[in-house]
């Protein structure tokens, strides 16, 4: 017959029905540490084989660990933000413990630790002894033994994903498997334990081995190592645990769950769940025991005296419980921050190299004892929070109230600050009544946010920036009528269907981009897009770094109402535009993370920074003009300005009065403020009144934020604009006159200005033809605005009398349909009764039939 594979347990379970297990079990170890005793028969060969083909070289990987997010104080020093655990773990060396802790673990568990080779021989024997006969299911080890133990839990439990829906059943079996199998397993997991056990002691210290174990062992919960256990139970550090916390602690990881201190209810109850105990009730009545069983090992082995021992003893168990940090709900008001960096180290897609696929990185943040090191700002964001609790708060009754204020520095990406007016929790709950939510108003979907809000015309910075691309001057003038506006997009034609109104009702005007760019005119960029395509406005967007805030792309849909800002966007993203503008047309992709260090300190690579010229410098400064008029006095941002004598650009938005938005930029900082509705579509003018002005908020909040960015981080003065688009361009105006009032309109058009049509005048030409226009044919500033005046249908051609004499001057004036009157005398040559000069009107001006005309004359002696 073929050998069929066998398992260790199978091997040990047949020997069994020879000699007997424990007889078996007893041949192996013994043989292990004795090898010198001689050991015969063809159960104990066939066993010390079957031992020596176990494997020998133990993976010893890094426990999991906590991931920490730093941030700088106010003095530049790093200072924890955040932890992010699936055990909540903090490795220290054997210095950093305190020495009374090792006497209470070494007396407890294994007072021959610094003397065997890895094996209690003794002790051993009894656990197999026990395992056989399925009377027990640990004990035993040596330290080095439970720290195999702990090694292989630890490499079982990081094999159980943290979204497997069984997790729990998983990680259960892990520890019955590693701790609590009996029989013919039990023996199994003993050997195996035996067999990497010895191999350590031969590759690692003892002290390497001592440390590594009080690092990896479970303390109850989620609390494991011996630092993170101090903490939790004691507030101490390990290195100040005194005798009684010591042996309390050792006696924990006998059965952590069991004998843990930090819970209200009882830990340990029998198998019908019934007649419980261990609770502060009972004054950790089972804990208690355990904790004077180390003691009195302490005193035994003379590691504490009689009067210490009866006194410890003595001492009830007082624990000193501290949360652990764990999650950004311990961020304070850095909490929403904290909220974008774990959202970046979760998703963002350029960090596969360094942190690997996103479908791991859930693992690798609770697990991978990464320390990441933010781009926050202390005083900036200090100075954000202040002025978010100045000017806003969590809830206002009727409505979702949210706002957000966001500060990225233009020359590098980083994000400086990052405040909002709610309070922060990972729980579900109603925002609108309790002021509470975990979303990062902010940001986009993939950074910890929503899918963003209607930005409003903070949106019309990118019909002026292709405006300009295009070659076009802001010193252009455009007629900009509230009236329905058509538009282009690629080959298809849009129109905006109803007449678009103003801010505020304000009446359309003619005017340049100047203008329309510090009043915020929609009728004016409405006019200005019409010259334009659509679809190109959008492609500037979207070069310049702004998506949907689900991810979309903001050129999936292209309708005219885009110019406005009907778009759902993030306020970084929006910051981030400006900021290019403000960086001379460079824009550095917003960056909440520094640097990334493993669990060994050593730097894992980052992407580089990614800093792109999205418009060319000279479109940048021209904006930049352009903008500084919506900071200055009668500028639409102008509230916002704390007129510290910095320069600075901005855009003010609403949308439908329910957003509102206002982003501006020094050539060093940029903030981007939101205030609206979260949810839903209440109009926030219903709460504008002397104690909620919603609308304005964004004014004050602003200027407070940026009055502080202006002195943490002076910025200078923009390039000066492109001379080549200030210039007033000029074009060639036709001559209308003698065209119908329409072909007229439709002439002018086409050429590039604006028609407004006047009161008829009198004229000879027909009632539906141009008599007049104004300025006349020629040279005429770019899209200028032509007046057209229509004939009245009763007017005649002044006949041309110069030279003749008054007298057939006088007739030739009656018979075209006017009448003559004597004008001015001039002395000269002329007929004695006078020759006609000149006249008023001149000839070939239309004039009304029945007027006068004014006849001009020279004669010998005007005397006369």
């Amino acid at each position: 017959m073929p050998q069929t594979k066998r398992t260790l347990t199978g091997v040990l379970s047949g020997l069994a029905g020879l000699v007997g297990l424990s007889i078996v079990a007893g041949v192996l170890v013994t043989a292990t540490v004795t090898p010198v005793f001689a050991v015969t028969g063809a159960a104990a060969t066939q066993s010390i084989d079957l031992f020596e083909g176990l494997p020998s070289n133990l993976k010893v990987d890094r426990p999991m660990q906590p991931t920490t997010i730093y941030s700088k104080d106010a003095n530049g020093n790093d200072q924890v933000m955040a932890r992010f655990y699936d055990q909540n773990r903090i490795p220290v060396t054997l210095q950093q413990v305190a020495p009374v802790l090792i006497d209470a673990l070494l007396a407890s568990e294994d007072k021959n630790f610094y003397s065997h080779g890895g094996i209690d021989l003794t002790g051993t024997l009894k656990a197999v002894v026990g395992n056989a006969s399925g009377s027990s299911s640990g004990g035993g080890s040596s330290i080095s033994q439970q720290y195999v133990k702990n090694v292989l839990l630890q490499e079982c439990e990081k094999g159980v994903p943290l979204n497997d829906p069984k997790r729990d059943d998983k990680l259960n079996q892990c520890w019955l498997d590693a701790a609590s199998a009996v029989g013919s397993k039990g023996i199994a997991r003993k050997l195996q334990e035996i067999r990497y056990a010895t191999a350590i002691e031969k590759q690692y210290s003892k002290n390497d081995i001592l440390i590594g174990y009080l690092n990896l062992v479970n303390f109850g919960g989620t609390t494991y190592g011996i630092e993170a256990a101090a903490q939790r139970y004691f507030s101490v550090s390990a290195s100040q645990l005194n005798a009684v916390q010591a042996a309390t602690l050792v006696g924990m990881v006998q059965n952590p769950n069991a004998f843990r201190i930090d819970l209200s209810t009882p830990t340990i109850c029998d198998d019908k769940g019934e007649n419980c105990e261990n609770s502060p009730e009972d004054g950790f009545k089972d804990t208690l025991v355990r904790r004077n069983y180390v003691l009195s090992r302490m005193h035994t082995l003379g590691k504490i005296t009689d009067e210490q021992y009866k006194a410890d003893k003595a001492e009830p168990i007082t624990p000193a419980i501290k949360a652990p940090s764990s999650g950004c709900g311990d961020a304070g008001g850095n909490a929403y921050f904290c909220q974008y960096v774990k959202a970046t180290l979760e998703n963002d897609g350029s960090l596969d190299t360094a942190l690997g696929p996103v479908k791991d990185r859930a693992d690798k943040l609770l697990r991978g004892g990464l320390n990441v090191y933010t781009t926050l700002s202390a005083p900036m964001q200090g100075a954000a929070l202040q002025a978010m609790a100045d000017h806003t708060t969590p809830t206002i009754p009727g409505m979702d109230f949210g706002a957000a204020a966001v500060t990225i520095d233009p020359k590098t990406g980083r994000i400086l600050a990052l405040a909002q007016n709610t309070g922060f929790t990972e729980e579900q709950t109603d925002t609108a009544t309790s002021g509470l939510t975990s979303i990062v108003y902010g940001a986009d979907s993939a950074h910890g946010g929503g899918i963003g809000f209607s930005v409003g015309s903070t949106y019309k910075i990118f019909t002026l920036i292709d405006w300009l691309e295009k070659g076009h001057s802001v010193r252009e003038t455009l007629a900009a009528p509230v009236k329905n506006y058509t538009m282009k997009c690629g080959t298809n034609t849009m129109s905006t269907d109803t007449p678009i109104k103003n801010f505020q009702n304000q009446s359309g005007y003619t005017g340049t981009p100047m203008q329309f760019t510090r009043d915020s005119l929609n009728s004016g960029f409405l006019a200005m897009a019409s010259k334009l395509d659509l679809c190109e406005i959008n492609q500037v967007a979207q070069r310049m770094g702004v998506h949907l805030g689900d991810g979309g792309s903001v050129t999936d849909q292209n309708v005219p109402f885009d110019v406005l800002g009907s778009k759902n966007i993030a306020a970084l993203d929006m910051a981030s535009a400006y900021a290019a503008v403000a960086n001379n047309g460079t824009r550095c992709a917003p960056h909440a993370i520094d640097k990334i260090t493993g669990p060994d300190g050593s730097d894992i690579p980052l992407p580089p920074t990614s800093c792109t010229e999205v418009i060319k410098p000279d479109v940048a400064a021209t904006a930049a003009y352009a903008l500084q008029g919506v900071m200055a006095s009668g500028g639409t941002g102008s509230r916002a300005n704390p007129d510290d004598g910095t320069a600075l650009i901005g855009k003010t938005g609403t949308h439908e009065s329910v957003q509102t938005m206002l982003v501006d930029s020094s050539t060093a900082a940029t903030t981007a403020v939101w205030v609206g509705q979260a949810q839903g579509d209440a109009d926030i003018y219903d709460f504008y009144s002397h104690d909620v002005n919603v609308p304005d908020i964004r004014y004050g909040l602003s200027r407070q934020i940026t009055a502080a960015a202006d002195e943490l981080f002076p910025g200078g003065a923009f390039p000066d604009p492109s001379q080549s688009l200030l210039k007033q361009s000029y074009t060639n105006l036709p001559n209308v006159v003698g065209m119908t009032v329409d072909q007229a309109k439709q002439t002018l058009a086409d050429a590039g200005f604006s028609v407004s049509v006047g009161a008829a005048v009198s004229s000879n030409l027909p009632t539906d033809q141009v008599a007049q226009q104004d300025p006349g044919a020629g040279q005429a500033a770019t899209g200028a605005t032509v007046t057209i005046s229509p004939s009245n249908g009763q007017g005649a051609t002044v006949p041309n009398v110069v030279g003749m004499t008054m007298g057939d001057a006088a007739n030739a004036l009656k018979q075209a349909g006017f009448q003559a009157a004597k004008g001015t005398c001039t002395q000269g040559n002329g007929d004695d009764s006078g020759t006609v000069s000149a006249t008023v009107p001149g000839a070939g001006t239309p004039a009304a039939k029945g007027s006068s005309v004014t006849l001009n004359y020279v004669t010998k002696n005007c005397k006369g």
